[in-house]
């Protein structure tokens, strides 16, 4: 049975170690593969039906050429997404849509999109003039982006939930290419579909949809085989005939329930198919003569001349969408003015009266087909289409809308590399062939010269070809750029940054910055970001500038009373002294200097190191509105880590006051005084690691673009050695770990020595004190919480730390913390087994007096009394501190990075458990002044050496960094330093009182019980009741000799015997 018992505990244990170590192991991003189709045979039994209803195609198509491959790229071809649909008005909708969870408020209105994929063809029965095909049509009405997936081949259904319809229907059919309307492609095609059941009432077809018992999987649908669909396929891809169309009718009568009204749909070819450049004839009515001399050629900026054009162009439109921008400059009627250029204005653009708020403009299905220019210039042939739309509208599905409307231009033109302008004609909606409706002209350049008031990569702008007959403004567009994406784009011309606002920056450092004696001591003693001594300068300033990045959260400074809202900051450092952008060798080498170290030339004094900047901050947060986004420019003092910055912001929204306001700069207000205060390098335990961040108008209270003095303070931020710091940390943390459990084992292994040369003292080790340390060593095993040492962790930590999680030497330390804590539970439940034995054998030997064999009963309730009794005051005065913030649940980060909630009481209740922990100690106190004992049940290395290794984490929080990992902000694992028992009182608190622990243990085994009541006496008075006899010891060695013949001698031997084992 012991031999069973010891495996049973092993397998478990076993089990709780592999669990504790499962959660350490860090997240495996496998591969998910969606589960593949079944196979579907085609046999195409309908192809009978097929030439019946698809006779008018059949006798419009030609034959197929020998020399013409087509046929063979139709699965890849003749494939379209996201197109547009939209039905006869009628009462016979196709499909309903549940629109009564959508909000009242919501301005995005749901989309009609439409999508088909051929999914076979047969060569093996193809005829002159067609051939076989099968395919998928979806049609839907979504306000999501779950509309992209391909349903399964074979199987049409009906799905609908909240704010989202879709359909899918089968089909067969032939597919045929004919002459008419300039050459087309058309598949004829019979399908079948679950079509939804409508009512009898037209005027309220779903009315199954609005009962509250509606359940989304069990719609009433109706098998449908009777529906055709012909789709019209260019031959030629080009600006003229770029569309397909199609139309789905239903074969039934009009009376059949299974009738709808036709449908019609409308996409584009996919961006693999061949565009053919053929459209000069209509290019030139808005490039001819090129270059074309515009306002952006005249405004003095530097533009692309490589011979990358078509590289940049698709890496830049593929990475987002241009911002509109307000015509700030037109001062002529509002209907002409609020025009959104030639696209058609709805309600929503119209509200914005011309400043185009969250207006954006997509630049679609780019092909650009680099060609040679006059004189070996290099050139370009360039097609698109742009989309403009609300930035309100899902960004995912409006990035792939295929159908053309009249919120589109469908576009061609031509770049040459001589002026570095790309010139194109816009066409309006669906073009003929004539180009009728191709009257706008479209500019685009991308610069190279950068400065306060031009931060865009791309700009351009949309006009009337027709200039006598004007009937918008023109319509400029831009895209700002990132300070790291600049390499990205430009591998061999270089961008620059030509800095205007120095003077007026260093009239704001003399203002802020007085001489005192207090900023020599701050100099003396206080390092910031500054430029590292490094051989490279350019290295040096790039390394400087990711210091000087912030990407952080912020709160009001001074810390308002009431709970202010999240504001989130944003500031890219654009250039720092003559580097712009971000520097890389293999990228930039033509940028280097000579070999001589910066440091060592005599042009590199102190004072010239007070670096040039600019920057970009971005403020997010609903009272920061009126300047989101400021452009700054100024200067940086390494000395003290300040930047004194002139900020820009654009206020060319508000362009009908702009006529009021004389001393804009490109409708830019740069009357904006800037500081921003970084925390220093060193000293990081006497200076909050936080930076600071005012921004100040300078225009007069009056003045109508004049705003209050806004001052934030970022979370606690770390630099970029800072980070290395903690990376290593977590190393140094875990060997640290692992020398105090060994300590630990080292003090429990000789405890179970010293009971077993002293087994009768071994009744008085306290089990209650035991089991508080087994549940503390077996909770990381179970949860995989860390063991000791606790480690804050946040969303950004664990981004940071993510290849670190994966490094393999940190993983063996946590498996070996792992397999310590275990060894250390074993041997602590080994130590109980030892004690509850050794009452057992006291037991037999008195049994008339089983009084007198020690019990924790009295132990745990007076242990577990007091700890109710402190947990509870800890909860008072944790409620009296924070009284006056609104109760809140507190975010942490579990071992596995998932994100768990926790409230107030339960984050004491985690914290207290450790303090229990901390306090092994009091049952055993407890239980010698119950027992009154006479011997010395603890050996010293046992209970000096756990207390050590139980105070060694608060003495580590001691003496270390205040904030290991500034981004923690609210979120702990178990503990939260600013309160509480990790706090730098607790840290000193709850050692005095272990060591206090400690000590009357040793007093308590030094003297005996009536020793110490005479010590503890004053005056008559003792501290201490009087002594008993109860728990008396017995002289063990005489009583065995007693016993020896009795039955009650073999059971001693016997459990000796076991207890020896």
């Amino acid at each position: 049975m012991k031999s069973v018992y010891l495996a049973v505990v092993v397998c478990i244990m076993y089990e709780m170690f592999i669990r504790g170590l499962t959660n350490y192991v860090p997240e495996v991003e496998f591969e998910f593969k969606k589960e593949s189709s079944v196979e579907v045979e085609y046999k195409y039994e309908r192809i009978g039906e097929v030439k019946k209803h698809c006779k008018p195609v059949l006798s419009s198509a030609s034959e197929f050429k020998a020399e013409d491959n087509r046929i063979a790229d139709i699965k890849e071809e003749l494939n379209f997404g996201y197109g547009d649909w939209w039905q006869d008005v009628g009462d016979a909708p196709i499909m309903p849509f549940d629109d009564r969870d959508i909000p009242k408020n919501l301005s995005q209105a749901p989309s009609n999109i439409s999508s088909f994929w051929i999914t076979d063809v047969d060569h093996v029965h193809q005829t002159k003039k067609s051939v076989s095909v099968s395919g998928i049509l979806m049609l839907g009405i979504t306000l999501d982006t779950s509309f992209a997936e391909r349903p399964y081949e074979g199987s049409p259904r009906f799905q609908i939930w909240p704010s989202h319809t879709q359909l899918a229907i089968s089909f067969e059919g032939i597919y045929t290419e004919t002459k008419q309307n300039g050459g087309e492609r058309v598949m004829c095609l019979l399908g079948n579909a679950m079509l939804p059941s409508r009512e009898s009432d037209s005027n309220n077809p779903w009315e199954w949809l609005k009962g509250s018992d509606l359940n989304y999987n069990q719609a009433p649908l109706l098998q449908d085989d009777q529906i055709l669909l012909v789709l019209h396929y260019p031959l030629t891809h080009r600006l003229t005939n770029r569309v397909i169309r199609g139309e789905l009718k239903s074969l039934n009568p009009k009376s059949n329930a299974k009738y709808f009204d036709q449908v019609h749909i409308l996409a584009q070819m996919l961006k693999s198919t061949k565009y053919e450049f053929g459209s000069e004839k209509i290019v030139s009515k808005a490039c001819d003569p090129y270059p074309y001399r515009d306002n952006l050629m005249n405004a003095g900026i530097n533009v692309y001349k490589g011979d990358s054009f078509c590289t940049i162009l698709e890496q830049v439109t593929n990475s987002g969408a241009f911002t509109v921008v307000p015509n700030w400059k037109c001062n002529g009627t509002d209907d002409y003015c609020s025009k959104l250029g030639p696209f058609m204005s709805d309600k929503e653009i119209k509200a914005t009266n011309g400043s185009f708020k969250d207006i954006i403009l997509y630049m679609q299905d780019v092909r650009c087909k680099p060609t040679n220019g006059h004189r070996n210039a290099s050139a370009a042939r360039v097609a698109a289409v742009f989309r403009a739309a609300p930035a309100s509208e899902d960004q995912y599905r409006l990035r792939w809308r295929s159908g053309l409307s009249n919120m589109t231009l469908a576009a061609e033109g031509i770049w040459n590399s001589s002026s570095g302008q790309l010139c194109m004609v816009g066409c309006l909606g669906i073009v003929d062939v004539e180009g009728s409706s191709c009257t706008s002209r479209i500019f685009l350049y991308i610069p190279l010269s950068f400065s306060i008031k031009q931060r865009s990569i791309i700009v351009g702008s949309i006009s009337s070809i027709d200039e006598s007959n004007k009937v918008y403004f023109p319509l400029s567009f831009e895209r700002l750029v990132r300070a790291s994406e600049l390499w990205n784009y430009f591998r061999v011309s270089h961008p620059y940054y030509s800095y205007s606002k120095i003077q007026s920056a260093g009239v704001i450092l003399e203002k802020n910055e007085p001489f005192s004696f207090g900023t020599l001591v701050k100099k003396s003693l206080l390092q910031f970001p500054k430029l590292e001594d490094t051989d490279d300068f350019f290295s040096s300033l790039s390394l400087l500038a990711e210091d000087l990045t912030l990407q952080i959260s912020a709160v009001p400074d001074p810390f308002p009373s009431s709970h202010p809202p999240r504001v989130d900051i944003q500031m890219d450092i654009f250039s720092l002294g003559p580097l712009f952008g971000r520097y890389w060798h293999s990228r930039n080498v033509t940028t280097r200097e000579e070999d001589t170290p910066y440091h060592t030339k005599a042009e590199y004094t102190e004072k010239q190191l007070l670096l040039n900047v600019s920057a970009q901050l971005t403020v997010t947060g609903k009272d920061y509105s009126n300047f989101s986004v400021l452009f700054l420019e100024g200067l940086y003092d390494p000395h003290f880590g300040r930047m004194y910055l002139v900020g820009c912001r654009d206020v060319r929204a508000s362009w009908k006051i702009l006529f009021q306001t004389m001393d804009l700069e490109s409708g830019l207000d740069c009357l904006t005084e800037i500081i921003v205060s970084y925390p220093p390098t060193t000293a990081r335990w006497l200076v909050n690691p936080t930076a600071r961040i005012s921004i100040a108008s300078q225009r007069n209270e009056d003045d109508p673009l004049y705003f209050g003095m806004i001052k934030l303070q970022t979370l606690p931020i770390m630099y970029r050695k800072q980070r290395e710091d903690i990376l290593s940390r977590r190393g140094v943390e875990g060997i640290l770990r692992i020398l105090t459990l060994s300590l630990a084992i080292a003090s429990i292994s000789s405890q179970l020595f010293y009971l077993k040369q002293n087994a009768d003292s071994s009744p008085f080790v306290s089990l209650v004190m035991l089991g508080v340390q087994a549940l503390g060593y077996s909770l990381p095993l179970i949860t995989g919480a860390e063991a000791l040492f606790k480690r804050e962790a946040s969303d950004s930590y664990e981004m940071q730390s993510y290849d670190l999680e994966k490094s393999q030497w940190l993983n063996l330390i946590d498996y070996t913390v792992k397999l310590l804590v275990l060894v250390m539970f074993l041997l602590t439940l080994r130590l109980c087994q030892k004690v509850w034995k050794s009452r057992i054998r006291l037991l037999s030997r008195t049994p008339l007096e089983s009084h007198r064999v020690p019990s924790d009963k009295r132990v745990l309730i007076a242990t577990v009394t007091i700890h109710v009794i402190g947990y509870i005051v800890v909860l008072i005065i944790h409620t009296v501190k924070t009284s006056q913030i609104p109760l809140r649940t507190d975010r942490f980060m579990d071992s596995r990075g998932h994100s768990q909630t926790l409230r107030e009481w339960e984050i004491e209740l985690e914290e207290y458990i450790g303090l229990v922990q901390d306090f092994f100690l009091l049952p055993q106190v407890i239980g010698n002044f119950i027992w009154q004992i006479d011997c010395k049940p603890l050996r010293k290395l046992y209970f000096i050496g756990i207390t050590v290794v139980r105070l060694l984490p608060h003495f580590y929080d001691y003496i270390r960094a205040p904030v290991p990992n500034p981004y923690f902000a609210e979120e702990y694992e178990f503990v939260n330093p600013t309160s509480g028992f990790y706090s730098n009182f607790g840290d000193i608190a709850i050692p005095i009182t272990a060591v206090f622990l400690a000590a009357a243990i040793y007093c308590q085994q030094r003297w005996n019980y009536e020793q110490l009541s005479q010590i503890l006496t004053f005056r008559q008075c003792s501290l201490l009741p009087a002594g008993s006899r109860a728990y008396e010891r017995l002289p063990s060695k005489s009583f065995e000799a007693e016993l020896a013949s009795d039955v009650n001698g073999n059971n001693s031997r016997k459990l000796e015997h076991d207890d020896e084992e």
